[in-house]
């Protein structure tokens, strides 16, 4: 997609301070294409759309389309990089009411989320939602013991079988998971569930290129061949170690200079509802990847115009820690045309004529203008059009630059040992057997913190 352009002319960078980061960006280039930096056991994300199995390939596009035929709805179990991915390419690729629409414009299941939270209140109304409906699970996890996917698993299973017999569940139940090890995995054999591989070099934030995300989305009537088509080229084209010749490896080296500025936010905005879960994949991705040794840019995300009307003042007049990364399409999926008022009372006909995507793309540019001139550098990257070829390229120049950047800050981006503090607390809070000495401590912390 020779169409993807990074413009960082207001970015506040100069372009020989870009510049001189080319011996370090080469560095990090030889450590993630040879394996000698940090992490060197999860980098098979990078050679994934070359390396696609066509077995394997054939069975997911089979799988997806006796869900498509059979089901009345599929519920993707699983989070963070388990779920994010496949909810990005649904939500941008698919029709902003999806589940809404009849079967027939469908031509496919309803697609619902769960695992992603503990919330009773969603997973109630969602089995209530799902009463009488074909309901076919894919639950994903590589270890099958993450408490939330784990607990949504165990109750949906439950109900499922409730509904239909241990049998026809045990059908309609599809197992992501580890290719050997696990819990799932064993759970998978003893029962007989279909089963499909998360790569063992693969880390979840990575993941959206294997069955983890194209399964789903195969499922939603995505062009999955497509998706890796995108993915294949932006491989080829971000392999090239040349700083000046390479965007992915542009955006690495802007984001870090402005970390080196004290922008230490950075904000995803985008102008269109149905890139919210691609903006909370991206916070993942390199939230997880940089937030490491107390240093890191912290992700964020606003979706323009709706947030200028909440977050606008503090972008404007704020503290300048923040800078601003714009995702830009070329083209609209649709546009539509405003019309004439009878009597002009809202004094919108000089409008009349004009297209939403018109009026869209000016309130990009006027915000853009406004907040350079208040002291936020931007970083635009504009692409084509939404498509599936569009989003396979976004996630890999995205996943490449992450790890260009994390290599550039000084850490691992392909681990997240603090993921792992909250979960040794809530265990022992929760009375999971091993923890007993921590619980107790826990709780006289509680008691004499909170005053319980």
């Amino acid at each position: 997609m020779k169409g993807l352009h990074l413009d960082y002319t207001n970015s506040f960078v100069k372009e020989d301070e870009l510049s001189r980061l080319e011996p370090v960006v080469r560095i990090a280039h030889e450590q993630l294409h040879q394996g000698t930096g940090a992490g060197a056991n999860y980098l098979g994300w990078l050679s994934l759309p070359d390396q696609r199995d066509s077995r394997e390939w054939e069975e997911l596009r089979q799988t997806a389309a006796e869900v498509r035929s059979d089901g009345d709805a599929l519920v993707v179990i699983g989070i963070g990089g388990s779920y994010l991915g496949a909810r990005a390419a649904w939500e941008m690729l698919g029709h902003s009411f999806y589940n809404q629409l009849s079967t027939d414009r469908r031509q496919g299941p309803e697609i619902y989320f769960a695992g992603h939270h503990l919330s009773p209140v969603y997973m109630v109304h969602l089995l209530q939602h799902l009463e009488g409906k074909r309901v076919w699970i894919n639950v994903i996890s590589k270890s099958g013991t993450t408490t939330e996917p784990a607990i949504a698993f165990r109750i949906i299973r439950d109900w499922m079988e409730k509904q239909v017999g241990k049998a026809e569940a045990k059908r309609r139940i599809i197992a992501t998971t580890d290719s050997y090890k696990g819990a799932l995995k064993r759970l998978a054999k003893d029962e007989g569930f279909r089963t499909f591989v998360i790569p063992d070099n693969v880390g979840g934030r990575y993941s959206v290129l294997t069955p983890v995300g194209l399964l789903p989305m195969a499922v939603a009537g995505i062009d999955v061949d497509e998706v890796m088509k995108g993915a294949q080229e932006a491989c080829h084209r971000y392999a090239n170690p040349s700083l000046t010749e390479n965007p992915a490896y542009q955006y690495a080296g802007l984001r870090n200079l402005l970390y080196r500025k004290g922008k230490t936010t950075e904000l995803l905005v985008h102008y269109e509802p149905h890139l919210h879960s691609f903006a909370e994949w991206w916070k993942q991705l390199y939230g997880e990847s940089e937030g490491k040794d107390h240093t890191g840019i912290f992700p964020a995300s606003v979706q323009f115009t709706t947030d200028l009307h909440s977050m606008g003042q503090y972008i404007q007049e704020g503290r300048r820690n923040l800078f601003e990364t714009v995702l830009r399409f070329r083209q609209p999926q649709v546009d539509i045309t405003i019309p004439t008022g009878e009597q002009n009372g809202d004094g919108l006909d000089y409008l009349a004529g004009k297209t939403l995507d018109f009026v869209n793309r000016q309130a990009c540019q006027g915000t853009l203008l406004a907040h350079t001139d208040g002291g936020v550098p931007n970083i635009l990257l504009t692409l084509p059009e939404v498509t599936p070829h569009t989003f396979g390229h976004m996630i890999y120049f995205f996943e490449k630059a992450c790890g260009i950047s994390g290599y550039l800050s000084g850490v691992n981006p392909f681990d997240q040992p603090g993921v792992e503090a909250y979960k040794k607390n809530m265990f022992a809070l929760l009375g999971k057997p091993g923890y007993e000495q921590e619980k107790e401590t826990l709780q006289k912390r509680l008691l004499q913190e909170t005053k319980y």
